[in-house]
């Protein structure tokens, strides 16, 4: 077998390579331990979290240098069995007890604030971004959870999970929360060096996270959730005080309100079968499967919304990333027919478990080796992990098939058109589909670069049109909407280079095509 190491070519005989390699993973390891004492060795007064992040790190990087091949074999993939994934009518059909706020005092909401505003064009967290009449995703996820604790008299605090990214602006806005009835708490997920490609070392020279170090670091996913929590001791604390399951959702689902179906059924397991974990899914249809257009696209999905699948794996139920599929399989992989459901990443855990996972160090989490190239060129790997991966290690898990209401990203502009529309109705924080649109889908809706950053995109409208018949929207180029615009139908509008087009004031388009040179023609 050839090998390549520090740019010469050796050639190492079979027998012996299994104990090479063992020797090469020894010597990587002895190595970034000890560059990791180096970066340790610069930290201020945060050492000792630092220490504790770096922990996670060592283990994680062990698992990541014996990993020798695929981490599913795919002749023993799967389909669930069928009451591994129940329809979300029959757990409704069940009703609610006459006492919903012993269930709702038992639960935890927890948002996943990790990530910034960057990809809209926007400084700071994106959970700070407005989204309609000027809240935030923050202030409507604040105003559901007060919502309940008002109507039903409950204590359900929201916790926060940042990342080094976010935590310092989060932190300053909580203060306006003050006076509203929930408690809120946060909690930091870990930080981890970035990897040099080549070397496999990192590539920050001391813990900073401004000037010559500030591209040397990341928050390692969102499956980081489980040993960060308990390491801050508020998983502990929250046990204490009677909680016994949290409902996690990334802080940018706008669907992801608590449901008081799927909690009581939780809570209502007899103690011998009691869930776990319970994953929300729902079904695929041709719009997402188009969606997913390029592998490199498809590979990191995880990280935008659509969070793999379900399948059934040596007698476990557990969750397939794209990342994991082998090449040959991809189309496979997306197809509606065979995976017809995806994960929402909307997840309702037990507090103990998770305890009890974390202290036995029995949280199994498939790595997903994340590459990027850092603004001077320097190819680096990230890492991480993802929370849904972990429902492998918890007892009785189960998949509810949800309405795909319950999924409502805003990951672009073009998404952000839809939540701000009269699609939509906002009450007490949550969004709900308007009863005025006939059909419960909502449109697909393409907005080109010039929409891309929020700022841009705000301008190029004067107001959002009045979309509730519309199926179709793609606009591309240097397109304006003028005030009272009404759409409906299939509705494509392109603008050519050096071309502008103005949609007037009171225009309603239906099934049209608008050209560069404002040619109106019949779709």
């Amino acid at each position: 077998m050839k090998l390549y190491i520090e740019g010469v070519s050796r050639w190492v005989p079979d027998n012996s390579m299994a104990q090479f390699q063992e020797v090469m993973r020894q010597q990587l390891e002895s190595s970034m331990h000890a560059e990791l004492e180096k970066l340790l060795s610069t930290a201020k007064g945060d050492a000792e979290i630092c220490k504790k992040d770096f922990e996670g790190f060592k283990k994680l990087f062990h698992r990541f240098l014996q990993v020798k091949g695929p981490s599913v074999e795919w002749p023993k993939i799967n389909r669930p069995p069928e009451d591994s994934i129940q329809p979300y009518e029959k757990i409704r059909e069940k009703g609610l007890p006459e006492n919903v706020a012993n269930s709702l005092n038992k639960l935890v909401v927890v948002k996943l604030n990790g990530g910034l505003g960057t990809s809209m064009g926007c400084k700071g967290p994106k959970s700070l971004i407005s989204v309609r009449n000027e809240n935030t995703f923050l202030d409507l996820t604040v105003q559901q959870i007060e919502h309940l604790n008002k109507t039903y008299n409950t204590d359900v605090p929201l916790v926060l999970m940042n990342s080094f990214n976010t935590d310092e602006d989060t932190r300053k806005i909580l203060q306006k929360y003050t006076h509203h009835r929930v408690k809120i708490h946060t909690f930091n997920q870990s930080r981890y060096p970035r990897i040099n490609k080549e070397s496999l070392l990192p590539v920050a020279k001391d813990m900073g996270l401004v000037g010559e170090s500030a591209d040397g670091w990341y928050p390692p996913g969102h499956g980081d959730i489980y040993a960060s929590f308990y390491n801050s001791g508020l998983l502990e604390q929250l046990i204490a005080e009677g909680k016994e399951y949290i409902f996690v959702s990334n802080i940018d689902n706008l669907g992801a309100t608590v449901d008081l179906h799927i909690l009581n059924h939780l809570v209502s397991q007899p103690n011998g079968k009691r869930c776990e974990f319970i994953m929300e899914v729902t079904d695929k249809t041709r719009a997402d499967v188009k969606e997913q257009c390029t592998l490199q696209q498809q590979l990191w999905s995880f990280y935008d919304s659509k969070g793999g699948t379900l399948i059934q794996y040596e007698g476990k139920l557990r969750l397939l990333e794209i990342a994991q599929v082998p090449k040959a399989h991809v189309d496979e992989f997306k197809s509606v027919s065979k995976f017809k459901i995806f994960n929402t990443n909307n997840l309702w855990i037990s507090l103990a478990a998770i305890k009890r996972l974390q202290e036995q160090n029995a949280m199994d989490m498939e790595i997903i080796v994340n590459p990027k190239t850092l603004n001077g060129g320097l190819n680096v790997i990230q890492l991480e992990t993802a929370v849904g991966a972990a429902i492998k290690c918890f007892d009785n898990a189960l998949g509810i098939n949800v309405p795909r209401s319950r999924f409502l990203p805003v990951k672009t502009t073009s998404d952000l058109l839809l939540v701000m529309s009269n699609l939509y109705s906002l009450e007490a924080g949550s969004l709900t589909m308007s009863e005025k649109r006939e059909f419960p889908t909502t449109p697909h809706v393409k907005l080109g670069s010039s929409f891309t950053k929020v700022q841009e995109y705000l301008i190029r409208f004067e107001s959002i049109p009045d979309m509730l018949e519309l199926d179709h929207l793609t606009v591309s180029g240097d397109v304006t909407f003028g005030k009272n615009v009404s759409l409906k139908g299939t509705v494509i509008i392109i603008a050519n280079h050096g071309d502008r087009i103005d949609i007037p004031a009171g225009s309603m388009l239906e099934n049209k095509i608008v050209s560069g040179n404002l040619r109106i023609l019949d779709h």
